[in-house]
């Protein structure tokens, strides 16, 4: 039997086909296994979806190998699923109690190797947040975790390892830059094909994507049956490579919609920019040199290994404030009492600095790794130091803010800074720094402003078969915290004359 031929209903007859690939359908909340799930093609270059019950994966498992083709007796047409298909067919190949599944080495016929889907930007405009169609996406990169592929990036496999994802910005021939997230395989094998290239690569083609609205923008997902190819791994990225050779200019465009420039403002510019009634969260450069630090309120929060959202003090752990976070009890973080060294390992730096311009002076509020550059050691670490030459004070204890970040002022630095609606609702006039680039830093790289949020600032999707909603990162966290730390900051001393020595 052909697929065009199956029906609803148990069928006692064969099947051959050509397994493209197979991938586990797990429980979106549970996580368990509900299935092993299937892309199959026949002879005739239908393409239907298989699927193995979780009962009968172990039976037939150790033969399964992606490219092999097959004979299968006795199946059952079950109706394919409304939601995330991954095939066009109605119906889906159920592997039944009876189905005996067998490899053909003799192929009397030839199968091809692969069939995809692919959908215009208008089409993925179309089918928005409808939970629908899994389509294929094919375009050249722009950007990748917003480096620039003239940058030549090299993305870190051990840190995607932890951070699960990866953002690029694609662009579908000369239409508009979307933003893909690649999420846990689908990122590793990225970055694993990305990598081995002596060539930067620049055609990117990922299966079965889910479409979803985020900030504003259009924005691709990968899903747990996505798949990565890139140059020259098929028909379709040879073909893409090859157009993009012959429309050179196409290459070197940027869209304004989505991709530009991250402008270089003063302190001023950007307290302008947050009164527009159009401002929307944006990115921007701006070299300050560094008056003063706050003092009188904590410069770091112990954070959750999980996610770095703040953790705050439960019965008997430190139980992580984000409500998505899987980490009741943090990882790492062991019960009250015992030493204050044990406690700050994930102590995430978190400081307030006055800065000042030619235009205007302001609160800049350091996170992360920003504050580790501008001091050259970790929160962690600075704690530690105190905590070990301070042994009688209790965990409890606030720690006066370190040398080392005192010793910044007067520096002259070009800080990567976000505004967002805390911003413009007028909560706050403190402004998150994201990242320090030093002065003789190359012209600033692409990266997406206007409507767009960054994944830093928590424009990040949950992965796979889940609903792919935004939820709370420690970015979310550490904005209320800057909010916090600057609201019980003298906000007069932000205008303050400048220091002239």
């Amino acid at each position: 039997m052909f697929f065009k031929d199956v029906s609803l209903g148990p069928h006692e007859t064969q099947l051959r086909f050509r397994l493209i690939h197979f991938w586990e359908a797990r429980n979106p909340v549970k996580k368990t296994i509900i299935g092993l799930e299937m892309l199959l093609i026949d002879e005739q270059g239908t393409v239907i979806q298989g699927f193995i019950p979780p009962g009968r994966i172990k039976k037939y498992l150790p033969d399964l190998k992606q490219g092999s083709v097959y004979r299968l007796n006795n199946f059952y047409g079950s109706k394919n699923k409304p939601m995330y298909r991954v095939a066009d067919h109605f119906a889906t190949v159920s592997f039944t109690w009876n189905s005996e599944l067998s490899v053909l080495h003799e192929i009397p016929t030839s199968f091809d190797e692969d069939r995809f889907r692919f959908h215009s930007y208008e089409d993925f405009e179309a089918n928005c947040d409808l939970k629908g169609d899994l389509y294929d996406v094919v375009g050249h990169m722009k950007l990748v975790n917003g480096h620039t592929l003239i940058e030549r990036p090299t993305p870190d496999e051990v840190k995607i390892d932890t951070t699960r994802h990866i953002m690029v910005h694609v662009q579908l021939h000369d239409g508009p830059v979307m933003k893909l997230y690649l999420w846990d395989q689908a990122a590793a094998d990225f970055c694993k094909k990305f990598n081995s290239y002596d060539n930067t690569p620049t055609v990117l083609l990922v299966t079965a994507v889910n479409t979803k609205r985020l900030g504003g923008t259009l924005a691709l997902t990968s899903m747990s049956p996505s798949r990565v190819f890139m140059d020259y791994d098929v028909q379709p990225t040879i073909d893409y490579f090859n157009w993009l050779g012959s429309n050179p200019e196409i290459a070197k465009q940027v869209s304004a919609d989505v991709v530009t420039k991250r402008e270089t403002l003063t302190i001023a510019d950007i307290f302008s920019y947050m009164k527009q009634e159009s401002a929307k969260d944006a990115f921007f450069e701006c070299t300050a040199t560094i008056d003063d630090v706050v003092h009188g309120s904590a410069w770091y929060y112990i954070g959750c290994s999980g996610c770095h959202a703040k953790a705050t003090k439960g019965a008997t752990s430190l139980v992580c404030t984000n409500t998505k976070c899987e980490k009741i009890n943090t990882a790492g973080v062991p019960q009250y009492g015992l030493s204050p060294e044990h406690l700050i390992i994930l102590s995430l730096l978190f400081a307030s600095i006055y800065v000042y311009d030619n235009s205007d002076q302001a609160v800049f509020v350091l996170l992360g790794d920003a504050g580790r550059v501008l001091t050259g050691r970790h929160a962690s670490e600075l704690v530690s130091s105190y905590f070990e030459a301070n042994g009688s004070e209790g965990a409890d204890h606030l720690v006066p803010v370190p040398e080392a970040l005192i010793s910044t002022i007067g520096q002259t630095h070009k800080f990567c800074v976000k505004v967002t609606q805390h911003n413009f609702s007028g909560d706050t006039r403190a402004i998150t720094v994201t990242k320090i680039l030093s002065l003789d830093t190359p012209p600033p790289t692409e990266a997406s402003v206007g409507s767009n949020i960054a994944a830093t600032s928590g424009e990040t999707v949950q992965t796979e078969n889940e609903v792919c909603e935004p939820f709370k990162t420690g970015g979310d966290s550490a904005d209320e915290e800057s909010k916090r730390t600057f609201d019980s900051a003298d906000p007069e001393k932000a205008k303050r004359p400048r220091r002239d020595d």
